[in-house]
């Protein structure tokens, strides 16, 4: 492919959150003067929808499909978190491009902003992820972690829908009571609770995320959920809602995570976006990371977070495995080399597995196995 003008068909999962990541691509690209063809596919991930990730089989349950099409000469590339992106071998596929990295940490997301040393004994704390699980237990071993699945909208909706149906039917129950009132019914008016402002002007200036809760019926009711900072950037929730960034130092995100990925079959079509979109230093901190899961192993049935921050010449580096219990855990934080931060990573990788990393994963995946059965 040449350097000159060209259209790329690009894959993309039909969520709110994919298509924006893969309209952020097509703007990339467009900006460069290339034309831009997206094509919306449903994955596996997307039709298993009341299934926890780690139980859709291997990692590549939202990847699989897109990268199908690819193969098959329907797209000529696919967009995927990173995180979800397989590190095995990709049968003649390449990461073509990392654009600039978003927020790589996760954060704690609440109806009222309360942090999560302020949660109170036992709070119930939805996630989908067994690292998340692990690292908030290991934090605060009291909590109820319970399964949460669903796009990230869905996620929030599912929070904030027990104090907003609550709310909801309060000043529609106040709203009532005034329009009985109005028709001479004193003591209806003296009974329930009153509010300043009237239901219409209340429901109107609610985000559409709010509104939308308002109407979801739940099974659980969660006092808190962890998220990517990323997606919640990205749909842009951030100004809605109230959230505490976690540290990642203990909560150490997941390897890639922020990380948009353009998957091309290895060739020109490859060579010409990586050239276009690429982002150096999101390379180097993804290689870092995705290097040191690919030793360990794991995928997304063990819970391993990994951070790598590329400053100056050195990539500096947190490791945290974890077992599902967060009882147990091998760790580990290094300045790794950018001249050689592929072998430096594979060695930081080799030398947690020798500390007993390997034997934590196995238990792991036996653990996840057993769950399945």
């Amino acid at each position: 492919m040449s350097s000159r003008a060209t259209t790329f068909r690009l894959a993309t999962r039909g969520s709110d959150l994919a298509l924006r990541q893969t309209g952020a691509i097509r703007d990339a690209l467009e900006s460069r003067r290339h034309e831009v063809e997206l094509l919306e596919v449903e994955t596996t991930g997307d039709e298993l929808r009341d299934e926890l990730i780690h139980r859709l089989g291997k990692t590549g349950a939202f990847v699989h499909s897109l990268d199908e099409r690819v193969r098959a000469g329907e797209a000529d590339a696919a967009v995927h978190s990173l995180k979800d992106v397989p590190t095995e071998d990709r049968e003649g596929l390449t990461v073509a491009a990392v654009p600039e990295r978003a927020p790589a940490n996760d954060v704690l997301v609440t109806p009222d902003g309360t942090e999560l040393a302020d949660l109170p004994e036992g709070a119930t704390v939805g996630t989908s992820s067994l690292r998340r699980r692990a690292q908030l237990l290991a934090e605060r071993p009291d909590l109820d972690v319970q399964p949460l699945r669903g796009n990230v909208d869905t996620r929030v909706e599912k929070l904030l829908a027990p104090t907003l149906k609550a709310e909801y039917t309060a000043r529609l129950d106040a709203q009532e009571r005034e329009e009985t009132t109005e028709n001479g019914d004193e003591e209806t008016k003296a009974t329930g609770q009153t509010f300043e402002q009237s239901f219409d002007n209340w429901f109107n200036g609610l985000a559409e995320i709010e509104r939308r809760a308002t109407a979801r019926e739940v099974d659980t009711e969660y006092d808190a959920i962890v998220l990517a900072e990323a997606g919640l950037d990205r749909l842009g929730l951030t100004h809605h809602l109230d959230f505490q960034a976690l540290p990642d130092e203990q909560f150490v995100p997941s390897p890639g995570q922020g990380v948009v990925a353009v998957v091309a079959e290895e060739g020109e079509a490859a060579e010409t976006i990586r050239d276009l979109i690429d982002d150096a230093r999101t390379r180097v901190e993804a290689t870092v990371e995705r290097t040191i899961l690919e030793t360990l192993g794991g995928g997304c049935v063990a819970p391993i977070g990994v951070r790598a921050v590329f400053q100056g010449r050195v990539v500096t580096t947190t490791v945290r495995v974890l077992a599902p219990d967060g009882t147990e855990e091998i760790a580990d934080r290094r300045a790794l080399p950018v001249e050689n931060h592929v072998d430096a990573a594979r060695e930081l990788g080799e030398d947690l597995a020798d500390r007993g990393a390997d034997e934590v994963i196995e238990r792991a995946k036996e653990m996840a196995e057993a769950d399945d059965t």
